[in-house]
C-alpha cells in the first residue's frame, strides 16, 4: 500500500505541474495578445519593410508649335490611418468631432454614397483600427483640391491619418489626332504577374528618354499585407524628356477632317493620309483611320506604314527606271491600242480603262495611267535583265524599311527577280503595282525627291528632345540621297505628274483649281489576308505635291474600299481628299508667305513677358531701350509689343483669385503665389507657359499650383 500510495503521489504531483504550467502559459498568451499587442504588432511591421521604386513623370510630347500632344497628369489615390496618433489621442476626441462634417463633405461632393453611409463605414474601420483605409482611387487634380479642404483632411497627415498617393495618367488633349503616330502608354500586368509596358508609335520609339529615372522609397508592412510610405526615406524619381515632334496640330486636323469626311462618305475599310514638308522631309501630319464595328471610325492602326501592292502610284519608279535606263526617252511614242488590253512579253495585260489614243509618248503613259504602255516600257527596258530593275528600285528605296524614327517599320516585299522563278513576269506585273508591297510613306518619300527636284530626304517625326525647357538632342533634316536620277529624268517625271492633273488621270479631280498641283492617281486591285480579288475590295491612292512650280508640301491619301465600291478609282477618292487638304495648306500657309510686293520691316520685338514691373523698367532702363508705360499702382506688369516698340501693361493681382502668371520667371512665381498663400510645383526652366488653375479661379488658402515652364 505504501508503494501505490507513494507513485499515486507523484501522479498528481506531475498532475498539477503541468496544468500550473498550462495556465501560466495560456495567461501568458493572454496578456501578450491583448496586453502588448499593439506593442508586438508595431514590432512585427517594422521588420516588414522593404525599398520600392517610384516612377517618374513621363515626359510630354509636343507638336512643332508647342501644343500638348500627350502628357501626364496627375491622379491621387486617398487612404486613412485609423491608427494615427491625431485620431486616437484623447480618447479619439478629434475623430469624433470631425466624422459627422467629414462625411456630410464627402457625400455632398462626390454623391456616391449618403453621409450616414459613409459615417457608418468610418466608425466600422476605426473600430477595426484600419490602417490603410482605402477612401477614393483615381481622384482628378480638381477633385484633390477640393478634398484637401474639406474637414478633418486639412488638418494634415498626422492628425487627420489621411495618406495621399499621387500617381499619373496619359492624356491626349487632341484625342484622334495623330493618336496611332503619337502613340499609346499604358501598362499590364503578364501571366508572370510582372507589369509590362504596351507602347506603339512615339510613344514606343522614345520610351527610354520619356521615361526617365525611377526614385525608391521605403515601405512598412502593415496587416494584410499592405505597404505604408515611411516618411523621410525617398529618393525623388528624375522625370522623363520632352520630346518636340514635327506635327502641326492646324495641319493635322485639316488632314484628318477631310479624310474623315471620305471614309464616312464611301464607307471604306481604313484610309491613311500624310503630308510632308517637301525640303525638308518633316512630316507636319498623318492621319489614320479604321472602320469600327458600329460604322465608326478610329485611329485603330498605323495605315501609313502598313505595305501593301500600290497599283499605279508605283509606275513613278517605273518611268524613273525607264528614262535612267536610256531604253526610251519621255517623247518616244508607245502602241498601247484601243482594246485595253496587250500581251506583253510572257502575259496579258490590262488597261482599267481604254487609252484615248492607241499611240501614246512616255509622259503620257503615265498621264493617262496606261499598264499597257508602262509594262511594254519596262519589259523593252528590263525584259532580258529584270534585276537591273529591282537595283532601280533599291535606288529609290522600296526594297527595305521606311528609314522614318519610328520603331516596328514592315519591310517591303517583291516577288522573285530570278528568270527560273519567272522573274520576267513578276518584274512587269511590278511596273503597274502589283507583285510588290510598299507602304503609304515609302510612296510619299519617293514622289517627295521628284517635288525636291531628285534630292530624297529622310522622313521624319520627332525634332528634339528636351530636358527641363533646355534642348538635349536636335534633329536636323537628312538627306538620303542628293540625287536619286539625272536632272533630265526628274524634269520629265514632273512634267509627267503635271500632264496627270492637266490632261490625264486626275483632271476631273482638280478641276479649277486656283494652283498648279502634280500628282500620280493609283487603283489596287486588292488580295491580302483573308481578302481575295473575287471580293472586289479597291486600294484608291493619290500622291504629289503643290504647288507644281514651287513644292512646299507632298502628300498622299490612301483609302482602301467596301467589297463592290461603285466608286474606287485613285481620282475619285483619294484625289477629292488631296485636293481639300491641298486648297487649305495653300490659303493658311503658302499664300501668306508671297505677301505684298512691298513689304514693311518685320518687328523683332515680338515677344511676351511678365514679371514685377520695377524690375522689367530697370531692365529697359539699363538697356537704354524706349518703352510705353501704362503701368499705374500694381506691382506686377506684362510687356508685349505694338507698333515697334516695347508696351508695359498692368497685370492686376487679387489675393481672391488667381491671377494670369504665364510668361513669368520661376522667382517671380515663387514669391508671388507663395505670398498668396499658395503652393508652387513647376517642372521645367524658363518663363511660365501653363498653370494648372486658370486665371480668375476663387483661391483658397494652401492650394497647390503646377507650373509648366519652358
Amino acid at each position: 500500500m505504501e508503494v501505490k500510495r507513494d507513485i499515486l503521489w507523484r501522479v498528481y504531483l506531475s498532475f498539477i505541474g503541468i496544468v500550473v504550467l498550462s495556465l501560466l502559459v495560456l495567461g501568458r498568451a493572454f496578456y501578450i495578445q491583448q496586453v502588448q499587442g499593439s506593442y508586438w504588432r508595431s514590432m512585427s511591421d517594422s521588420l516588414h519593410q522593404r525599398i520600392e521604386e517610384i516612377d517618374a513623370g513621363r515626359g510630354t510630347i509636343y507638336s512643332e508649335d508647342g501644343q500638348m500632344l500627350s502628357t501626364s497628369l496627375p491622379t491621387f489615390d486617398i487612404y486613412i490611418d485609423f491608427m494615427a496618433d491625431g485620431l486616437r489621442e484623447k480618447n479619439g476626441k478629434r475623430f469624433k468631432e470631425n466624422i459627422d462634417s467629414f462625411s456630410k463633405a464627402l457625400a455632398n461632393y462626390f454623391r456616391d454614397k449618403s453621409a450616414a453611409t459613409y459615417k457608418s463605414e468610418f466608425q466600422k474601420a476605426y473600430k477595426r483600427k484600419d490602417r490603410y483605409f482605402p477612401l477614393k482611387k483615381k481622384l482628378k487634380f480638381e477633385d484633390y483640391k477640393i478634398f484637401r479642404h474639406f474637414p478633418l483632411a486639412r488638418l494634415g497627415r498626422n492628425r487627420s491619418g489621411v495618406i495621399v498617393e499621387e500617381n499619373s495618367k496619359r492624356l491626349m488633349p487632341y484625342q484622334t489626332l495623330a493618336t496611332r503616330t503619337i502613340g499609346l502608354s499604358r501598362e499590364y500586368v503578364a501571366s508572370n504577374g510582372k507589369t509590362k509596358k504596351q507602347n506603339v508609335g512615339i510613344e514606343k520609339s522614345y520610351d527610354s528618354l520619356l521615361t526617365g529615372q525611377k526614385g525608391q522609397r521605403l515601405v512598412r508592412f502593415i496587416a494584410g499585407g499592405v505597404p505604408v510610405p515611411i516618411d523621410g526615406y525617398q529618393v525623388e524619381p528624375e522625370n522623363g524628356k520632352d520630346v518636340i515632334t514635327t506635327l502641326d496640330v492646324n495641319i493635322q486636323d485639316i488632314a484628318s477632317n477631310a479624310l474623315m469626311k471620305k471614309m464616312i462618305e464611301c464607307e471604306g475599310q481604313y484610309g491613311t493620309a500624310i503630308v510632308m514638308e517637301a525640303k525638308t522631309g518633316k512630316i507636319k501630319a498623318i492621319a489614320n483611320l479604321g472602320r469600327q464595328k458600329d460604322g465608326s471610325y478610329w485611329e485603330d492602326d498605323n495605315y501609313a506604314l502598313r505595305v501593301t501592292e500600290p497599283g499605279s502610284t508605283i509606275k513613278l519608279a517605273t518611268l524613273l527606271s525607264v528614262l535612267e535606263s536610256g531604253s526610251s526617252a519621255p517623247d518616244d511614242l508607245v502602241e498601247v491600242g484601243t482594246a485595253g488590253q496587250m500581251v506583253v512579253g510572257p502575259r496579258n495585260v490590262n488597261d482599267a480603262e481604254r487609252s484615248p489614243k492607241a499611240v501614246l509618248t512616255v509622259k503620257e503613259c503615265f498621264a493617262h495611267s496606261s499598264n499597257v504602255g508602262m509594262s511594254k516600257l519596262a519589259y523593252k527596258a528590263f525584259g532580258n535583265n529584270p534585276k537591273k530593275f529591282k537595283d532601280y528600285l533599291h535606288d529609290y528605296l522600296l526594297d527595305e524599311k521606311s528609314p522614318v524614327d519610328l520603331t516596328d517599320i514592315p519591310k517591303s516585299r517583291l516577288a522573285s527577280f530570278e528568270k527560273n522563278a519567272g522573274g520576267t513576269m513578276n518584274m512587269i506585273t511590278m511596273s503597274f503595282g502589283y507583285a510588290i508591297q510598299v507602304s503609304p510613306l515609302q510612296t510619299l518619300t519617293l514622289y517627295n525627291a521628284i517635288a525636291n527636284d531628285g534630292k530624297m530626304m529622310k522622313p521624319y517625326l520627332v525634332n528634339r528632345i528636351v530636358r527641363d525647357g533646355i534642348p538635349y538632342r536636335e534633329f536636323q533634316p537628312t538627306v538620303l540621297d542628293e540625287g536619286i536620277c539625272k536632272s533630265s529624268t526628274v524634269k520629265a517625271a514632273q512634267q509627267s505628274m503635271e500632264m496627270v492633273i492637266t490632261e490625264g488621270t486626275g483632271k476631273p479631280a482638280f478641276k479649277d483649281m486656283p494652283f498648279a498641283v502634280a500628282g500620280k492617281t493609283g487603283t489596287a486591285h486588292v488580295a491580302d489576308g483573308s481578302i481575295k480579288y473575287n471580293d472586289m475590295v479597291y486600294q484608291a491612292s493619290f500622291v504629289g505635291y503643290f504647288p507644281a512650280d514651287d513644292p512646299v508640301y507632298s502628300c498622299i491619301v490612301v483609302v482602301r474600299t467596301k467589297p463592290h465600291a461603285a466608286l474606287h478609282y485613285g481620282g475619285q477618292i483619294a484625289a477629292p481628299v488631296f485636293r481639300e487638304i491641298a486648297i487649305k495648306l495653300y490659303a493658311m500657309y503658302i499664300d501668306q508667305k508671297a505677301g505684298p510686293a512691298y513689304e514693311v520691316k518685320k518687328d523683332s520685338l515680338n515677344y511676351f513677358y511678365a514679371g514685377n514691373s520695377r524690375d522689367i523698367k530697370n531692365v529697359f532702363k539699363t538697356l537704354n531701350v524706349e518703352y510705353r508705360d501704362s503701368v499705374r499702382q500694381s506691382s506686377w506688369a506684362a510687356v508685349t509689343t505694338s507698333d515697334y516698340h516695347p508696351v508695359i501693361k498692368e497685370v492686376g493681382v487679387s489675393k481672391a483669385q488667381m491671377p494670369n502668371i504665364k510668361g513669368m520667371g520661376l522667382k517671380d512665381v515663387v514669391y508671388l503665389l507663395e505670398n498668396m498663400g499658395l503652393k508652387v510645383k513647376t517642372n521645367g526652366k524658363g518663363k511660365v507657359m501653363i498653370q494648372s488653375i486658370q486665371p480668375g479661379t476663387t483661391l483658397v488658402k494652401g492650394m497647390t499650383v503646377y507650373v509648366e515652364l519652358g
